[in-house]
């Protein structure tokens, strides 16, 4: 019952499902339902209805059209062929009325039922209007002109009002009906959209879920509180791997810093630092115990919607295992080697100072010396820095130092070492600048982006030094007028052993380990450096330490200190 109800309140989507036949009856139900109550009620009140002969026409002529509606096969005609269903209505109607007479007033109403289906219906609206006026206006007036009694004014216009009253329900019904399809045009296009929507959607979820578990690093990605909303095939083998099963929670999982020991605490996680929004690279953790430990790189990204707010972040884990091996097996070569280099090279330069401070020895012979003496030198230096390299991050002990006149000192020193005396120098640093770092260091800093300048400037080169404090920092650059370098080249300039392609071609001696040394060495302090060149322009380095107030205690003494242990090297 309920299902009828819902067919006969106008429930278009469900009416739209039923087969051709079954609306058809369903529309003729209300009608045949109204004539039987007014059966019931003639059978109880007024018998003498089933005397007028009209009336029982009518009635029997209902009955006839609702059957025809259950018995022909309108799916098997032509769309608009069920109309004829409520064209016919309008004579049983009218048979009734006319055999009803005042016993019982009002049937011609039921007029309005077969107005109400062909405004409904949707085809053919302004014939549909017309026709329901128009058999409507019959009902009213055949009956005055087949009977004997004589045609008036009064008798025709005594029931005008009932055509136009049809004709204002069948517009209205029209107007309602239009909306209503009009919506459902609306919404099934939208449905249709959306269908497709679902389709591309699910299809883009099974490329995703296949291009995630082809992949050969492990992925996760959590939401703004750090759930988890999707994972991949491989992190759930690393997983495994470090004692834990496919799903459990990284917090219980064993993860371990760079010596391979100790626990790696909950906030310095992967997962869980970009569950906090940070962002990061080649962020390298140690993952299980014993021989199946494994060295993992991770990585996140940030995930935002469409306003910019951030919604997620991606991890991505990459098996790093062998390049670490393999990096700690070349570290340890270098180190090896520079020591074995190391033990010889003392003695020739032992050797070296007592030969060059010997007396009276043939122009020569001095010359050569000297000649044997630099070049010993510039071997050393290269062993201190293949040693520096090898042993990982340098060991600091930041004081708060005069800047200035480090800065001062190491141009000083780098003018008097000057290979190419056609080079000059600026200084445009400020005065009393005092920062919080480790002197010796950062002179060893200041010396290697001196050097360079002084490698790569062509003859009469400028080479320029600025520092200043900026904010809670001092900066300090080192301009030149050099070869200057690509912007492919600047990706690796503080790479280890990296070289541009002009030092190459020009064979300029160095290993390309200096920068890799300041790089270390400034963020050992906090601080970070960076580098801007131009090709055929020049080179421009620069770095920031922490500032120390001015009138800090002990920046003369770091001076001094630094000076003394500059002595001693």
């Amino acid at each position: 019952m309920d299902r009828v109800l819902s067919y006969l309140t106008f429930n278009t989507r469900q009416f739209h499902e039923l087969t051709m036949r079954s609306r058809v009856v369903l529309s003729q139900l209300p009608l045949s339902l109204t004539v039987v109550l007014i059966l019931v009620g003639g059978f109880f009140f007024h018998r003498d209805l089933f005397a007028s002969q009209p009336f029982v026409i009518g009635i029997a002529l209902q009955a006839v059209l609702l059957a025809a509606c259950v018995v022909v096969p309108w799916d098997r005609l032509p769309y608009p062929a069920f109309l004829v269903i409520p064209l016919l209505d309008f004579i049983p109607i009218g048979l009734m009325r006319y055999g009803a007479g005042t016993v019982i007033t009002g049937v011609g109403l039921l007029t309005v039922f077969p107005v109400i289906w062909l405004a409904a219906s949707g085809r053919y609206p302004r014939a549909a209007l017309t026709a329901g006026f128009l058999a409507a206006l019959g009902i009213v007036w055949v009956p005055v002109f087949v009977t004997d009694t004589a045609v008036t004014s009064q008798s025709l216009t005594q029931s005008f009002l009932l055509p136009f009253i049809m004709l204002a329900i069948g517009v209205t019904i029209r107007v309602m009906t239009a909306s209503m399809m009009a919506q459902q045009k609306m919404v099934e296009e939208k449905d249709g959209a959306l269908q497709v929507l679902l389709e591309e959607s699910a299809r883009r979820e099974r490329l995703l879920d296949t291009v995630v578990n082809s992949v050969d690093i492990g992925l996760i990605a959590v939401d703004e509180t750090g759930k988890p909303m999707l994972t991949n095939r491989k992190l759930g083998q690393f997983r495994v791997a470090a004692g834990g099963a496919p799903d459990t929670g990284e917090s219980e999982l064993r993860l371990y810093q760079q010596d391979g020991e100790t626990v790696m605490a909950d906030a310095r996680r992967p997962t869980r630092r970009a569950a906090e929004g940070q962002v990061f690279s080649d962020y390298l953790i140690w993952w299980g115990d014993g021989p199946d430990q494994r060295v993992l790189s991770t990585s996140s990204r940030l995930m935002r919607n469409q306003s910019g707010e951030r919604e997620g972040s991606v991890v991505t884990f990459n098996d790093v295992t062998e390049l670490v091996t393999a990096l700690n097996a070349k570290d340890e070569f270098v180190a090896t080697v520079s020591h074995e280099l190391r033990t010889p090279l003392t003695a020739i330069r032992g050797y070296l100072e007592l030969l060059t401070g010997t007396p009276g020895l043939e122009p020569d012979v001095a010359s050569g010396l000297e000649v044997v003496s630099r070049n010993s030198e510039r071997l050393h230096k290269l062993v201190v820095d293949l040693l520096a390299t090898a042993e990982g991050a340098p060991e600091i002990v930041p004081v708060p130092t005069d800047f200035s006149a480090l800065v001062r000192e190491r141009i000083a020193t780098a003018e008097l070492r000057n290979a190419n005396p056609l080079v000059t120098f600026e200084d445009r640093s400020e005065s009393g600048l005092v920062a919080l770092c480790d002197g010796a260091r950062i002179a060893q800093v200041l010396d290697n982006l001196l050097s360079n300048a002084i490698k790569y400037s062509p003859a009469g080169g400028h080479v320029t030094v600025e520092a200043a404090q900026s904010d809670s920092h001092v900066t300090c650059t080192v301009t030149d007028q050099g070869s200057g370098m690509s912007e492919e080249e600047l990706q690796g300039v503080f790479s280890k052993f990296f070289r541009t392609s002009a030092a190459r071609n020009a064979a300029i001696p160095g290993v390309g380990l200096g920068l890799a040394i300041s790089k270390a060495i400034v963020e050992r302090h906090g601080g970070t450096i960076s580098c801007s060149s131009v090709e055929g322009e020049g080179s421009v380095f620069s770095f920031r330490l922490p500032l120390a107030p001015a009138d800090s205690p002990g920046a003369r003494d770091g001076l001094q200190e630094h000076r003394l242990q500059s002595q001693d090297q």
